[in-house]
């Protein structure tokens, strides 16, 4: 039975909500992965740590489709709420369009800045031309690339996660056989691990956009629309924390890198891909269901709805200490079987990568706290409070404990940085969840 964003949402009825939007982000992030493996077991360490010294900055130029979905998303809910229907379809069409607008001029800057910013985080030599590589490949389809990350939000408002999950498996089987065809069977290299991430992103952003152009059983549809220039600010203000905290963390891993590079060379490199791999998967639960929420969130504040909003954080609060616990214990049993599955062929790597783990490990107790509180208020279209706490989460408190931490244990005080930025994070959403009940009653 199809569940709908005005329903009373028991403990039961808001896991089968946001299990497609839960299984979508960690089926996206384990396709993504999948470069990871191929490029490591087939390519070599160098092209590996490439990879992952690039992802971040490629990362960036998509950010932006977070922002979009997750702020228009809550603005577009929060109207339906208030029994605007056509509005939310003109806010809707507005949003995609101005975002596709956006992902061509982030190309056009990612090819300009791509070689001089490798070069200036460090990359030298063959690292750096691999860098380059991966990055040229992968850069014409940032549009699309943006698009699949918008959609994965959208899909939810649209009362259609389940549609969203099926688009979501499409792009990552995609991604899973032209892997193994193009760097396993064909031995394209690096080059064939680019061009299967290019095509599934297309698969997962062009067809959300074909879906929504036609006649569709969703709560909405692309058409005609009309500048409104106050709606996309308050999008772009109201998503800005997702904004923040994508590209925060891609700043934050461009900093680590070079910390890495620094005080272990290119295996330190190689260890911190392996954890941020198995981070994506796993913190791929809290964003998911943090996701899926959201626009239930935003529905019941347009509709005014104050009990309805205090069950749900209540709830939340509870499912996300599970997952927390069960993301802490998964992370310990199985260190040692995800770190031998990238870098078993090299012992060095490998006994670096399980160290790291079992430090890293105890920082899925934290993280997932913040990421919901950042996105309840996001929902709330508080856009300040969310960015507040992004923007803290993921540069303030990750910087200040990378550059000092190392100093005094060094590469174990990069672990433990990471371990501690979380702790600190879920300290300041508690805050403002305090400081803000007065004002959203919930």
């Amino acid at each position: 039975m199809k569940i709908q964003l005005s329903e009373h949402f028991s403990y039961s009825k808001l896991l089968r909500f946001t299990l497609p939007s839960i299984v979508m982000l960690v089926f996206s992030s384990i396709y993504g992965v999948v470069d990871g493996f191929f490029v490591s077991n087939f390519v070599g360490k160098t092209a590996f740590s490439a990879v992952n010294f690039i992802l971040p900055f490629l990362m960036i130029l998509g950010a932006a489709g977070f922002m979009f979905g997750t702020g228009g998303g809550a603005l577009i809910a929060k109207t339906m709420g208030e029994g605007d229907q056509d509005r939310a379809n003109r806010l809707f069409s507005l949003i995609v369009y101005t975002s596709l607008g956006c992902s061509l001029l982030l190309v056009a800057v990612g090819w300009l800045a791509l070689r001089p910013l490798a070069a200036a985080l460090g990359a030298e030599g063959q690292m750096l031309e691999n860098c380059v590589t991966y990055g040229r490949v992968l850069l014409p389809a940032i549009p699309a690339y943006l698009l699949q990350y918008e959609f994965q939000c959208l899909f939810v408002t649209a009362e259609k996660p389940n549609l969203g999950l099926g688009v979501t498996v499409a792009a990552g089987l995609t991604n899973m056989v032209l892997d193994a065809l193009f760097v396993g069977v064909f031995s394209w290299g690096l080059t064939g691990a680019a061009v299967a991430t290019a095509m599934s992103q297309c698969v997962g952003g062009v067809l959300p956009l074909v879906y929504f152009a036609r006649p569709n059983t969703s709560r909405l549809r692309l058409g005609r629309t009309g500048w409104d220039g106050k709606a996309l600010f308050k999008t772009c203000t109201n998503g800005s924390s997702e904004l923040m905290s994508n590209i925060s963390m891609s700043l934050v891993s461009m900093l680590y890198n070079i910390q890495l590079l620094r005080y272990a060379g290119e295996d330190g490199i190689a260890a911190y891909g392996v954890l941020m791999y198995v981070s994506m998967i796993f913190q791929a639960m809290f964003i998911g269901y943090s996701v899926g929420t959201a626009p239930v969130v935003s529905y019941h504040y347009g509709a005014g709805n104050r009990d309805e909003l205090r069950g749900l954080l209540r709830k939340s609060g509870v499912v996300i200490a599970v997952f927390a616990l069960a993301m802490f214990a998964a992370a310990r049993l199985l260190a040692a079987p995800l770190s031998r599955f990238f870098v078993g062929y090299d012992p060095a790597v490998l006994g670096l990568t399980l160290h790291a783990f079992g430090i890293f490990s105890f920082s899925f107790l934290f993280s997932g706290f913040a990421i919901f509180g950042s996105s309840f208020f996001t929902a709330l279209n508080d856009g300040l409070v969310s960015a507040a706490i992004s923007f803290l989460r993921t540069l303030v408190f990750q910087v200040l404990c990378v550059l000092v931490f190392p100093l005094l244990w060094q590469v174990d005080g990069i672990w433990v940085s990471l371990v501690t930025a979380e702790a600190m994070a879920v300290t300041v959403t508690l805050v403002f969840l305090r400081a803000k009940q007065p004002v959203y009653r919930y």
